[in-house]
């Protein structure tokens, strides 16, 4: 690049050619002019903003649903749409369910019900995911045990309740024992596909680097499995509620089942509809925190980009 160079007379009128001004220096503390700290700090806050409505618009149109179910649950019954004997308002069911959770007996039966669900639940997944992983590895286990498993797992639990009670009794037993037997074949089924279905890829890969059966287990198997064995055990964790509140119907003396059934015969229909809605809450909550521990476990996975 050329440097323009400043004219100066000398004392006999002609001029002369002089080395250019240096550029003025920046002083200590200056700002660039090129990307002064106002404009980042304005390039900053719409990306916050940004993110603050994104995030309110995805929680409202989660809840635009819900909300308008309520809506309709509310006029219906006062404009005359529904007999509002059978389906109350839900500001009356609201006032039944604060009234069961003011005396105790929301907290005593939800407590009885959760302690059969999660016993039933926990032994379950214990057994039947090593099960699943036994199955799933040995071919020779799977084709011996194959017909039987097709046996079990297409009779419904509730067609066995029944037998669960002439052979365990009403007590906390029979109703665990139900649980458990339902929520097994969703975790076993789903662990079996899993193992069976694991990337062959990265199977004949891992053979081919030598590795030991159990290593090859261990650190290819196992974490190619671990997200459909999760879809297993939340499919468990729902079916665990369901069919514990069925068998608290037939025969308990506390638990959620016990105080819709309870509730229908003595004809105190909002608390029946606060029972059922205790019930749908717990189920949420209980997928909820499956979700995060499948996500904590599978935090290694690369999520797809469309």
């Amino acid at each position: 690049m050329s440097q323009t160079l400043n004219p100066a007379k000398t004392t006999d009128g002609t001029t002369t050619e002089t080395e250019p001004d240096p550029a003025p220096a920046a002083t200590a503390g200056t700002v660039p002019e090129t990307l002064p700290r106002p404009a980042a700090a304005q390039r900053r806050r719409p990306s916050r903003t940004r993110r603050v409505l994104t995030t309110l618009r995805n929680a409202a149109l989660k809840s635009a649903a819900v909300l308008a179910l309520l809506v309709v649950w509310e006029t219906a019954p006062r404009l005359g749409l529904v007999d509002r004997t059978f389906l109350p308002p839900f500001s009356e069911v609201a006032q039944a369910w604060w009234g069961l959770a003011a005396d105790g007996q929301l907290a005593e039966n939800t407590r009885a019900s959760l302690v059969r669900s999660l016993a039933g639940f926990g032994i379950a997944v214990g057994v039947a995911v090593p099960f699943g992983l036994l199955i799933g590895w040995y071919r020779p286990v799977a084709d011996l045990l194959n017909p039987l498993l097709e046996v079990f797992r297409n009779t419904a639990a509730l067609a066995l309740l029944p037998v669960f009670v002439l052979l365990l009794g009403i007590g906390e037993t029979s109703k665990i024992s139900i649980v458990v037997y339902a929520c097994t074949w969703p975790v076993l089924l789903n662990t079996i596909s899993a193992v069976r279905t694991a990337d062959p890829t990265l199977v004949k890969l891992a053979r081919s680097m030598d590795l030991p059966t159990h290593q090859l287990f261990a650190k290819v198997i196992l974490p190619s499995s671990v997200p459909a064995v999760f879809t297993g055990v939340r499919l468990a964790g729902a079916v665990s509620i369901l069919v514990l509140v069925a068998a608290e119907m037939i025969g308990a003396k506390a638990g959620l089942g016990y105080l819709v059934n309870a509730s229908q015969f003595n004809f105190a229909i909002p608390q029946m509809y606060a029972g059922i809605i205790t019930i749908s809450a717990i189920g949420l909550a209980f997928n909820q925190v499956l979700v995060t521990i499948e996500r904590r476990l599978t935090a290694w996975r690369v999520p797809l980009t469309a």
